[in-house]
């Protein structure tokens, strides 16, 4: 196993042979910043120079003993793992020192590949307790250091906000980053952010792993050797080397087949990969960041994801708002589309009635941002004299189905003849039977002062009615039947 994780390890063991194996160990292992010290005297002077972020400790010494220590670096650095190394024969003591708050111990003789896993377990602890820590402070002090970076994340919202604080804290963590979220939500730009916050040096490469086959996926991300499989003519090498000392997302992470979960997992553990058709591995320095509309913990229960892979990618994770609950942002991803859209036009950007923002903020678009987008476009596209029509958004508006409320009314005799057309079957469905024009007018009124909360100016807008209009049928709105 080959790992490449950032921090510096202190090992405590009075014999010289031991702390010679296992720093041999772990550096082939790839944790090269190894501390070693045979007097358990000079610990507490090693840990006040600062800079340790695990310890590994031998429980039996002389001077000093591990017992004795444990409790002094639990008091006075209780963000540093301490690892206990005991006898088997000490198996109750070590209990004991877990009890205490030891992060774990190990039995000797130590098993190299135990020693490393479990050392990386407490490194990717001390990473955590960390974020979380500096996270705190970003929330309690409401500080964002690299404002510009989220410049192409148009947002005013608290929500978005602290999703922006959470990325600068674990920027520069090597571990894989998962975003999720409903479709439209930002997933690439926020994307975009981490590479830039992350200060890596490569490309940032995306890949959408929907419709990939297991073939399909090595070949893309890992490449593949000339005579791999027919029609491999040549060496190419795959989007992983591409984003060397960059960022790669994975996008639709959740439709990985079985095979390629394994060799996901394989990357992210060992930080190399295989090229279709070749044996030699080859190694990885790309931050990897995963994401999906689909909701993992869902695959994961019936069996469709790894949990192990799952549990890989979850350290850090982003979970995106839909549009709909951060509607504090709609005016002003209308400004920043309309501006947009009209550059790409080579038009002046037209003004809209505040009408548009009241018709807007009833509505859920099951799109998200990236629906508004598509519909400002359209209306940019079609304005005339300067002017946002509101035809546009009320086209898209009227496509979504109604709630259905059913009258009280009996079944009407009106015949019908079924799947005639769709919208008689609607209709129908709503009412019971096949409405009338004024039912279906005090329909339409009544559902839309109920989206509109009540405002009168919103609900006309939503009908496409004028206000004077709209008060005038409102006032003759007959009894509810």
């Amino acid at each position: 196993m080959i790992v490449a994780h950032p921090g510096r390890v202190l090992i405590v063991d009075d014999e010289i042979n031991t702390l010679k194996a296992c720093t041999t160990s772990l550096k082939m292992n790839g944790l090269r910043d190894i501390v070693t010290e045979s007097d358990s005297r000079r610990v507490m002077d090693i840990m006040d120079g600062g800079g340790i972020d695990a310890v590994v400790l031998d429980l039996f010494m002389p001077h000093v003993s591990g017992m004795e220590l444990l409790p002094k670096l639990r008091e006075k650095f209780p963000q540093v793992p301490v690892i206990i190394v005991t006898a088997a024969y000490e198996l109750e003591r070590a209990v004991e020192c877990v009890k205490m708050g030891a992060f774990d111990y190990l039995v000797k003789p130590v098993e190299n590949e135990r020693l490393t896993l479990t050392l990386l377990k407490a490194l990717e602890c001390r990473a955590l307790t960390d974020q979380v820590s500096t996270l705190r402070e970003y929330l309690v002090e409401d500080r964002l250091d690299h404002p510009d970076v989220f410049e192409d994340i148009v947002s005013c919202s608290r929500k978005m906000r602290v999703i922006f604080q959470y990325l600068e804290v674990i920027a520069k963590s090597p571990q894989p980053v998962l975003i999720t979220g409903e479709s439209g939500t930002g997933k690439e730009l926020v994307t975009r952010a981490i590479h830039r916050l992350s200060g890596c040096k490569g490309e940032l490469v995306s890949v959408n792993l929907a419709g990939l086959d297991d073939t399909m996926f090595s070949d893309t991300l890992f490449g593949h050797k000339k005579g791999a499989f027919t029609g491999a003519d040549q060496l190419r090498d795959g989007l992983i080397v591409k984003a060397a000392n960059g960022v790669i997302l994975l996008d639709e992470i959740g439709d990985l087949g079985e095979s390629s979960q394994i060799r996901l997992l394989r990357l992210i553990q060992e930080r190399e990969f295989y090229p279709v058709g070749s044996d030699t591995p080859r190694k990885s320095e790309t931050r990897i960041v995963c994401a999906s509309n689909k909701d993992l913990k869902e695959l994961v229960a019936s069996g469709r994801f790894r949990n192990d892979l799952f549990y890989r990618l979850n350290i850090h994770h982003v979970e995106l708002p839909p549009l709909r609950s951060r509607k504090e942002d709609i005016p002003l991803l209308l400004e920043y589309f309309i501006r947009q859209a009209a550059k790409t036009l080579a038009i002046s950007p037209p003004s809209y009635p505040k009408e548009l923002l009241d018709l807007l903020a009833v509505y859920h678009f099951p799109g998200n941002v990236r629906e508004l987008q598509g519909i400002v476009f359209d209306a940019v596209a079609r304005s005339k004299s300067g002017k946002l029509s509101q035809e546009p958004f009320r086209q898209v508006m009227s496509t979504v189905r109604l709630p259905a409320v059913r009258s009280q009314e009996p079944v009407s005799a009106t015949p019908r003849i079924p799947g005639e057309d769709p919208r008689q079957d609607l209709l129908e469905e709503i009412f019971g039977h096949f409405p009338t024009l004024r039912e279906a007018e005090d329909y339409l009124i009544e559902v839309a002062m109920k989206r509109a909360k009540g405002n009168q100016g919103t609900a006309a807008a939503m009908l496409g009615l004028k206000r004077q209009t709209f008060n005038i049928r409102l006032k003759k709105r007959s009894s509810p039947h």
